[in-house]
């Protein structure tokens, strides 16, 4: 099943969409330096597109800032929908993408396709910001999301900076890309943690970057076509990712989720999962194994598949996968809760 269904032999996309997915890498390109550093300087022009937060809705949703912790400077994002004030909500805490290397909830992307998710999920939505790589290597970064929901946990935390209609015991994680690969080993790290109030009980990964030694066909054949993602630059993001000083390759648990070190999940309490992939990805087999891994330990889990779209394709609102996507999450998060209520 690796690859199937084929996905057609190209992309299309409108003009000015495709235009900016073909800057995409190259911009990549020039922030990552071959001494393995990001050039943070280059990176400040991304300040034009972040947001403020909002306290006076926009599209029926109003925004604020939570500080966790100074010090590493761990924040999030509250996207709260208004028109359902005094409905019990769940709490969907979300990781943003960026290769682990850049970006954060205030880019005005995630801004954007938060506030839809808290409006047409209708769930409260928590966007971390994490620390990046690779002036912070992992675990630095999981440790930040686990943090925050220790910090949601908290009884005067949750009563202070979420809204009274927060139901923190309806928790979904979500992320894309790097995000989804947070979501997925913070969700097994939450399933072994005894947790006061919060209880996570859904996953949705979208387009999760994992990978491995091998290169898989969707590595082969889509590499230096695909938008966005190409295996040069996903091998320089893990090299960013990884610990210093701790030899290891791509076949290091933490990178290929399924592979030969795997860890054995079986016995875990890993809440239904939403695994969702893109014909254009050169991710797209480690998405699938990882799915087929996860069905194979046992585990509720659910496929999502666009054949002609490309990595992060959700962000952009102009195509309709987009809005397919919120209508497959929301199936998604309502199979879910009709469960557990």
């Amino acid at each position: 099943m690796e690859s199937a269904p084929k996905a057609p032999n190209s992309l299309s996309l409108p003009w000015k969409l495709r235009i900016l997915l073909s800057l995409a890498g190259p911009a990549i390109d020039l922030v990552t330096r071959k001494d393995g550093t990001v050039n943070r300087c280059l990176l400040k022009v991304l300040d034009l597109l972040q947001v403020q937060p909002s306290s006076e809705p926009s599209n029926g949703v109003k925004t604020y800032d939570v500080v966790v912790d100074p010090t590493r400077k761990l924040w999030f994002r509250v996207f709260v929908p208004i028109q359902y004030a005094v409905e019990d909500l769940p709490v969907m805490v979300f990781f943003h993408g960026g290769g682990y290397i850049v970006l954060s909830p205030d880019f005005k992307l995630y801004d954007d396709v938060c506030r839809k998710f808290a409006k047409e999920l209708h769930v409260i939505v928590v966007s971390v910001d994490y620390r990046l790589a690779p002036e912070n290597r992992h675990p630095a970064q999981h440790d930040d999301a686990f943090d925050v929901l220790k910090f949601l946990d908290n009884e005067e935390n949750r009563s202070r900076w979420l809204p009274e209609n927060a139901n923190i015991s309806r928790c979904f994680m979500a992320g894309d890309s790097s995000g989804a690969h947070i979501t997925h080993y913070v969700g097994l790290r939450a399933s072994q943690f005894n947790f006061q109030q919060l209880q996570v009980i859904g996953l949705v990964a979208i387009q999760p970057f994992f990978g491995g030694e091998e290169r898989t066909d969707s590595e082969i054949r889509l590499d230096g076509s695909a938008p966005i993602l190409s295996t040069k630059r996903t091998d320089w993001f893990w090299n960013a990712f990884m610990p210093l000083g701790e030899p290891y390759n791509r076949d290091h648990p933490i990178i290929n989720v399924s592979g030969p070190n795997a860890v054995d999940i079986s016995e875990m309490d890993l809440p239904p999962t939403m695994v969702v992939v893109t014909g254009f990805d050169i991710l797209r087999d480690w998405q699938i194994r990882y799915y087929e891994w996860l069905k194979k330990s046992g585990k509720e889990v659910y496929f999502v598949d666009y054949p002609n779209m490309f990595h992060e394709f959700f962000l952009f609102s102009e195509l309709s996968e987009s809005d397919q996507l919120i209508s497959e999450m929301k199936d998604f998060v309502y199979k879910v809760l009709n469960k557990v209520y």
